[in-house]
């Protein structure tokens, strides 16, 4: 087989890595905290350091086991992490759902975007029915900072936990819902993928868990192939990365 052709993130990150000696560091010290000064020189950071999942990472993070999460505005850690997590599916069986007759705005055939999925699920019904909350307002969506706070994660090769500290990140929520009872906060896709990068997940509920005393949820949704697929997920350990399970899911048409 022919050798995989290299992206422009595969070549910035090759170069970066020979640059800094990342390797030998994280050999040594166990991580790497990495600039985004330091990869501006070789290419736009927001272009370098998101990988929603595991397949998106860069063949030098691949290679090695790596994974990178933002500690700060600036600043970002490198190190053999368990990142990612995997689907699961429960419940295979579809719930149909209608949206009100006087939506002309709403076109369910054609759902372009992460956002107008959200309002579909939220105009119909979906939403309520998978949250259990008769009445929604939506609330804190937007790109906002994390604050202080600190987790262990699993090292994918020691299985060891590592300590990461994390001081004012900016987090980003697709949308949030708040009811009666809960504060949902919603990370949406519109692919279907076999993972997904559990920080979208984990630093927006470490920040709202602290603000709030109603039980938060966070909640992913994939919106493929004409069904909303809804998952609930709860951190059994506020200060464990790795300690969040699938409590819930459900599938819906409209």
């Amino acid at each position: 087989m022919g050798e995989q052709v290299k992206s422009q993130n595969d070549k910035a990150w090759e170069a970066i890595f020979e640059k800094y000696d990342i390797l030998s560091h994280i050999e040594s010290d166990g991580k790497f905290i990495i600039s985004a000064l330091q990869m501006k020189e070789y290419r736009e950071p927001r272009l370098m350091a998101k990988f929603d999942h595991n397949i998106n990472l860069p063949q030098i993070f691949a290679k090695n086991n790596l994974a990178i999460l933002p500690i700060s505005r600036g600043d970002y850690v490198i190190s053999h992490f368990k990142a990612y997590q995997s689907f699961e599916m429960m419940d295979k069986s579809i719930n149909r759902f209608c949206l009100p007759t006087i939506l002309q705005s709403l076109d369910i055939d054609n759902i372009s975007s992460e956002t107008i999925a959200i309002n579909c699920a939220l105009a119909s019904g979906i939403l309520s029915d998978f949250l259990e909350e008769d009445i929604l307002y939506s609330t804190v969506s937007g790109r906002m900072g994390s604050g202080q706070f600190e987790f262990y994660i699993q090292n994918s090769r020691t299985n060891a936990p590592t300590l990461v500290k994390v001081n004012n990140s900016q987090i980003e929520i697709d949308a949030a819902f708040e009811g009666v009872n809960s504060l949902a906060l919603l990370e949406a896709k519109r692919d279907l993928s076999k993972d997904f990068l559990v920080r979208q997940l984990y630093y927006p509920y470490r920040v709202w868990r602290k603000n709030v005393t109603k039980k938060v949820k966070p909640i992913f949704l994939v919106y493929s192939n004409g069904i909303f697929s809804l998952y609930e997920y709860e951190f059994q350990n506020i200060n464990s990365y790795n300690s969040l399970v699938l409590v819930k899911h459900k599938n819906y048409s409209i």
